[in-house]
Order: C-alpha cells, then sequence, then structure tokens
C-alpha cells in the first residue's frame, strides 16, 4: 500500500516539479544580482530588502536571493547551495520540501522566514523539541540580525513574560508542544493581559513529517488538579500477584482484560462483588486501570524512574515527555507499582490536536528529509504539497539488504558479531533501537563482546548534542533510541573535524548506520538510513530485524511460526518478504488510524472554535456584565448601590451578602470571572463527556450502527446544552457569590479554578476499547 501510494503521489506532483523549474531559472536570474548585493555594507541589506516587493515582483524576488546568499555568507560563514535557495522559494510558495539530511534545510527555512517577514507576516518555525528550536534560533540569528528581523526561542522553561517577548517578535522558534500548550493555556486567561499566545500566521515547520503525521494522533491536553478517584493500595496489591490465567492481552498489546479467572482471583481477595452496582464503576474501573499499568505499561519503555518520580517516555522521539503524565489514574496505579509517592489526580481543561494546531495558521509550510513518503497525509488532512530537491551531491551511501532472523536472540547475535567486525577496522557506528530497554540491552552485550559504547536514550538526552556530536568520530560506537527523531546532523571525523580527520573516516567507509528492526512505517527507516551519507560523503546503511519484532507479531499472524533452515537462524529472501508485509499492514493501520482521528476530531474541533470565540468576546468586552445585569437586575442594582433590595423583590433570598457599594468596572470583571468560570467548567465536561461517548462507540458498530454518525449525533445534542447550562450557573454564581470591591470570590462560592496545570500523554486510538483489527472492516462497513 505505501510503495503505490508514494508512486500515485509522485504522478500527482507533476505541477510542483514545474513550478520548481520556475524556481531553479529564477535562482539562474539571481546571479545577475551578486555583484550589486557584494557591494553592500551589512547595515544596508536591511533597507535595501525592504523596498523589494518579493510577494510579486520576479525581479525583485531574484534581487532577494542574492541578498540572503550575500548576507548567510557574511553572518554565518555559510553560503547557500541553489538547491537550498531553491528550497526556500518552494517554502514561500507554501510546500513541504523533501531536502536529504545534511542538505541544510536549516538555512532554507531561515530564509524563508526571512523572506515571509519582508512580504509581512509574522512567523513561527515549528520544531520537534525545545533543543532544535534554541539551537537553531541561535544559530540563525546573524542572518536575521543583518535584515533588522528580531528572532527568538521559547522552550518548556520560558516564563509568561519571556513568551509573550518572543511572540510579539518577527520568528519565533519553538516545539509544536510549546506552541500548543499555550494556545491551550489562554483558555485559563481572565483578563486580556494575561493572554500569551498571538494570532497566528505563517507556520513553517521542520521535520514536517515528524511534527504533522507521527504527533498528529497524540493530542495536546491540558489538565488541572481536580479530587476524583485515586489509584486503591489493596486492589495494587491484588494485580501485582495476578498470573497470566486471570488477564488476557490482545495481540496488538494495547488493551487488557480480567479472564474469569482473573476476576474470581479480585472478587474472592477484596470480598466483593465486582459487577454489582456498588463496584463496576469503581473497583472494577480501578482494577482494570491497574492491570493496563502493572502488565502493559513496561519501565524503560514506557517510562523511566528518575528522581523518585516517574517521566513518561515520548516514543517518537526517545526523550523524555516534560510535565506529562497518563490520565484516567494511569499515573497514580504506576506510582504505586514502583511503590513511589502518589501525585494528584487530574481532569481535561482543553485539548486540541496537532491538525487543529496548524490549522490555525492561514499559511504553511514546511520540510524534512522524508516528504514524498507522507504526501498523501500531508494533502489529505493538510491540504499541503510536496516539492522534491535534489542534493547538492550526488548521494552514494550504500543501503545493504536487510537481514532477517526466525528469532531476536538470533538477531542481537547477528548484530553483535556485525559491530565488531565494523568496529575493528575504525568506522564509525550509529545504532538505532526502538526504546530504552532495548538500548541498555544492546549496550550490554556490545560491552560483553569487547565492544565500547556510548548510549543516547530518555534517561541522558540532555547530553544529546554532546553525544552526537561525536558519533562521526574514527572508532565510535553510539547507541541512540529514536534517531529518527533527533535532528540533528552526524560530521565525519565529529562536529570539529579537520579536512584529514574527515577525510580518514570517509576513507573507512563513512559512518555505518545499524537499525534493530523496522519502524512501522518505511518513512521513519529512511530516516535513520539519511544520517549516513551527507553532502556526497560515503555511508553505509542496514537493518536487522527478527520474526519476534513488534512489527511482525502485531500486523501479521501465521497457522505455523516460519522456520529458518540456516545454523544462524537468517531467514534471507522469504525473511525480508515477511517483514515488508508487516511493514505495509503497518503503514495502512496508521493511515487508517489517522484518517479515523481526523474525522472524529472534526466536530470536536469546530465546537471547540465556538468555545474560544465566545471565550475571547468575554474576555475583551463588558458583555459578561450586560448579560448577567439583563438576567439578575435586581442583583446587579443592589451591588452598584450597595444595599440589599426589598424584602419583597421575587427572588432574592438567595442572594449573597451586599458590602458596600461596587465600582462598575470591578463588577465587570467579577462577571466576566464567573462567566468565564462556568463557560470553563461547562467545556470541560463536555469533553469528559466526548472520552466517555469514544470509548464506547465500538459498541455502536457492533450493534449495526454507523459509529461515526452516532458519535456525531451524541456529542452535537450535549454541545447545544452547553451555552444555556453554563449562563444559568452564571446566574446562580452571580446571584450568590460574596462581591465585594475587591472582587469575585468564587474559592468561597466553591468555584475552585485548578492552580496547577500539567499536560497528559495519551494515544488517541478511538477504537482501542474494541481491538483495532475487529474494527476496522466494520468501520469499513459504515464510513
Amino acid at each position: 500500500m505505501g510503495k503505490i501510494s508514494n508512486t500515485m503521489w509522485r504522478l500527482l506532483g507533476a505541477q510542483s516539479g514545474r513550478n520548481q523549474s520556475k524556481s531553479v531559472a529564477l535562482i539562474g536570474k539571481a546571479a545577475d544580482h551578486e555583484k550589486w548585493a557584494a557591494g553592500l555594507k551589512d547595515d544596508e541589506f536591511g533597507a535595501q530588502a525592504r523596498e523589494l516587493e518579493i510577494a510579486s515582483d520576479l525581479v525583485d524576488r531574484a534581487k532577494f536571493l542574492a541578498l540572503v546568499r550575500e548576507a548567510a555568507d557574511r553572518s554565518l560563514d555559510l553560503r547557500p547551495y541553489d538547491v537550498q535557495l531553491q528550497g526556500s522559494l518552494r517554502m514561500l510558495e507554501g510546500d513541504v520540501v523533501e531536502m536529504a539530511t545534511g542538505e541544510g534545510k536549516t538555512l532554507s527555512g531561515a530564509i524563508a522566514a526571512v523572506g515571509h517577514v519582508l512580504i509581512g507576516h509574522k512567523v513561527h518555525v515549528i520544531s520537534v523539541n525545545d533543543y532544535l528550536a534554541h539551537r537553531d534560533a541561535e544559530w540563525m540569528k546573524p542572518l536575521f540580525d543583518m535584515f533588522g528581523i528580531t528572532v527568538a526561542s521559547i522552550g518548556e522553561s520560558s516564563t509568561p513574560d519571556e513568551r509573550r517577548a518572543a511572540y510579539s517578535g518577527d520568528v519565533v522558534y519553538a516545539s509544536v508542544n510549546e506552541i500548543g500548550f499555550d494556545v491551550l493555556r489562554d483558555q485559563l486567561a481572565v483578563r486580556e493581559e494575561e493572554l500569551i499566545a498571538p494570532k497566528p500566521d505563517v507556520a513553517i515547520i521542520d521535520e514536517a513529517d515528524s511534527v504533522l503525521v507521527d504527533e498528529a494522533l497524540v493530542p495536546l491536553i491540558l489538565a488541572g488538579a481536580a479530587t476524583g478517584q485515586v489509584a486503591d493500595e489493596a486492589i495494587a496489591d491484588v494485580v501485582s500477584r495476578m498470573k497470566t490465567k486471570h488477564y488476557e492481552i490482545d495481540t496488538e498489546g494495547r488493551n487488557i482484560s480480567l479472564t474469569d479467572e482473573g476476576a474470581a482471583f479480585v472478587e474472592d481477595e477484596l470480598g466483593v462483588d465486582l459487577y454489582s452496582e456498588a463496584h463496576v464503576g469503581t473497583t472494577l474501573v480501578h482494577t482494570n486501570i491497574a492491570l493496563y499499568a502493572y502488565y502493559l505499561l513496561e519501565r524503560d519503555v514506557h517510562y523511566i524512574v528518575r528522581d523518585g518520580q516517574v517521566k513518561l517516555i515520548n516514543a517518537s522521539r526517545g526523550r523524555v515527555a516534560q510535565l506529562q503524565r497518563w490520565p484516567d489514574g494511569v499515573q497514580e496505579a504506576v506510582e504505586l507499582k514502583e511503590k513511589l509517592e502518589r501525585t494528584d489526580s487530574g481532569e481535561v481543561i482543553d485539548t486540541i490536536t496537532v491538525q487543529a494546531l496548524i490549522g490555525r495558521y492561514p499559511k504553511v509550510c514546511g520540510m524534512t528529509g522524508t516528504a514524498l513518503a507522507a504526501g498523501e497525509q500531508f494533502r489529505q488532512f493538510y491540504d499541503l504539497y510536496v516539492s522534491q530537491i535534489p542534493p547538492n551531491t550526488e548521494n552514494i551511501r550504500v543501503d545493504e539488504p536487510d537481514r532477517v532472523y526466525d528469532t531476536k536472540a538470533n538477531k542481537v547475535e547477528a548484530i553483535v558479531d556485525y559491530v565488531k567486525d565494523t568496529h575493528e577496522k575504525g568506522q564509525p557506528i550509529l545504532i538505532g533501537t526502538h526504546d530504552v530497554a532495548e538500548s541498555e540491552e544492546l549496550a550490554y552485550f556490545l560491552e560483553k563482546a569487547g565492544v565500547d559504547c556510548v548510549v543516547l536514550n530518555a534517561k541522558n538526552d540532555a547530553e544529546e548534542a554532546a553525544i552526537i556530536a561525536d558519533a562521526g568520530k574514527r572508532d565510535a560506537v553510539t547507541v541512540s533510541t529514536q534517531m529518527a527523531g533527533r535532528g540533528t546532523d552526524i560530521r565525519l571525523g565529529g562536529a570539529k573535524a579537520t579536512t584529514e580527520q574527515h577525510d580518514e573516516v570517509a576513507d573507512l567507509g563513512g559512518l555505518c548506520v545499524i537499525g534493530t528492526g523496522r519502524y512501522d512505517t518505511e518513512r521513519l527507516d529512511n530516516q535513520l538510513r539519511g544520517r549516513a551519507g551527507r553532502q556526497g560523503d560515503p555511508g553505509l546503511s542496514v537493518f536487522f530485524s527478527s520474526l519476534e519484532d513488534p512489527l511482525v507479531t502485531r500486523n501479521l499472524s501465521f497457522k505455523r511460526d516460519p522456520e529458518s533452515s540456516e545454523p544462524d537462524g537468517s531467514m534471507g529472501a522469504r525473511g525480508i518478504e515477511l517483514i515488508e508485509q508487516a511493514q505495509r499492514v503497518a503503514e495502512g493501520v496508521m493511515l487508517e488510524l489517522h484518517s479515523n482521528t481526523w474525522r472524529y476530531n472534526q466536530l470536536v474541533n469546530q465546537q471547540r472554535d465556538i468555545i474560544v470565540a465566545r471565550r475571547m468576546e468575554l474576555l475583551r468586552t463588558d458583555e459578561a456584565l450586560t448579560d448577567l445585569a439583563e438576567l439578575e437586575p435586581v442583583r446587579y442594582k443592589s451591588l452598584l448601590d450597595g444595599k440589599a433590595p426589598d424584602a419583597d423583590d421575587e427572588d432574592t433570598a438567595d442572594f449573597g451578602p451586599i458590602r458596600g457599594k461596587v465600582d462598575k468596572d470591578v463588577l465587570e470583571q467579577a462577571a466576566r470571572e464567573i462567566m468565564l468560570y462556568h463557560l470553563d467548567r461547562a467545556w470541560s465536561d463536555h469533553l469528559a463527556f466526548v472520552s466517555d461517548v469514544r470509548s464506547s462507540i465500538h459498541l455502536r458498530a457492533i450493534g449495526r450502527e454507523s459509529p461515526l454518525d452516532e458519535f456525531h449525533r451524541l456529542i452535537l445534542a450535549e454541545f447545544t446544552k452547553l451555552p444555556n447550562e453554563a449562563v444559568e450557573a452564571a446566574r446562580t454564581t452571580f446571584r450568590e457569590a460574596t462581591i465585594t470591591n475587591k472582587g469575585v470570590d468564587l474559592d468561597a462560592a466553591g468555584r475552585h479554578r485548578s492552580t496547577s496545570t500539567w499536560t497528559y500523554m495519551v494515544h488517541d486510538n478511538l477504537f482501542s476499547s474494541g481491538g483495532a483489527k475487529m474494527l476496522q472492516g466494520i468501520i469499513g462497513v459504515f464510513r
């Protein structure tokens, strides 16, 4: 499926190819203006650039290319290649460009940002992590300075004031998470001056496929502290003593449930009837959560324990996901499992998908080393098209055929032997693994075989830059998790290698990249391969797989397991066929999941837009007070006058105390806070309802109903109740709360806002409750 789709996409991309020919011609014309650009003083570049009409005039655009080439040469000591300028032009036109690793995407993106700013836009350069955002902003700053363009970066530790200052500039570099959570946190503001995220304009997305495709299935969720159900120690103790006969795990390894024997075991141990009305919504729920925590979430795969705390691992990036937790009691259950102090439970305050976040931008473009393979998703979900930029120097990397083995043990033994032989020559080796546990296990076997290595995983991701910088040195052996998400160049001989050191490693064959198993998509395989062979350097890549790899066990089933006839367990051509088949199935499942996620989120996103628009209206106008004064005129007048209403006025028995006159501007802010509180409360409750509907929607499919239609019907009906319920609740609080010249005391009225917030990590599989494989066929009938 993947290969067919890519072929079709290349055919569909013909228009982009013709557009690129215009870009190449324009770069040729830029040479006519290079002498003029070279004659300018440094402080003249900004003024000259702002006189150009680069949005519409081709001559001015050619002059712009000459200017940025000269400016980059002077400020960064990097003279852009023609292909880098070509990539910048395509991004100015709104394309996602495919540029191979090491071809200079960072500079191309910065040049595109300069162009967009000169046209009159504010630009967000969106990356996959804070490290890259900060690095690229600092690295490219001299170029922006040449044009009088302000640039800043935002990271997890940035304060609200630092964020506002960064967003007020021309260009800001930030991760997709930071921008997304700034948008979400703005939904907590009760005064206009508390807002942080600005109106979106242009987004340039680095590692576009990682951000727009891989991250798109993980919604950004903001949560706040809440008093609710917590994990039960007695239940955790029972679950920790279970045998495999007590539970069943589905073939995908995503869902776990009690067997009849397991349910009986829990009931005997706790002395309860699990399925009685008293326990089905509490004890049974907590038991299922504990099962998930104990037997599906693996330490050093899904999380690590650091400084006495559970730290989640972002699977697509191989890093610790800072300030993120699991929802629905799972976090507390894992903390019980690890015998750690338990943290607060929480409730969802707001959520937004990456697709909805990026959809806020009027103009989007981007860059990545593997855009064509994601072209179908770009086009379907973001209306983006791909331009493939040729390499500046021909790629001479050797990609060896996969080596497939019957068992994991035979695969690991083969990897160790291969590494040992390659290492003896002095050739640097980069090994890409899938998780922390695998990286540490492989490092153990390598050390046992006498091969010293450096490990890069979520436990030491702070040392990433230094480790990657040395990965191209002679004799280096680096074992990394999720190298596809690192986004960092590896230079032969090391980051500061001399020509002699570079050439010495090149003579050894360049960087040798080894994959310890195929990913769910060929695109991620190619990102790993792309670490070798940069800018015409030699290099080599090879993947080792086994029929026990998760890719195979999750996506293929055999009546009888294939067997190897070789002493080393190698499977030959048949093994390669099976791996490729498993990957095609995985890619199909992922595309279907992405499509379903998109379909189910469309209406929720539209509802969120309505809530956000209403919230901004309340935040920026006096409408809250106007509405409440109209609905509760007696209470409104009594607060302004500072005296209780006449005893014969209707409905005054539940009025809060009057403690003097309240200034109108104070009353306006009090009304605003009341209305915002209840709007936010209603939205949070609605999201909880949506979550409940989604978790059970598979039952609708089994009942021969259209799950999508039923989902829309239910959440639309619920959403139509929201405005009146929020307003009625606000009326009650306006009547009953204590309002003085110091404002409204919401806490005393039992209307508590969360004082702490965090983010949730979830995998948004809409159909996980019913088993994705079972439902794909059913869903196909009702699409």
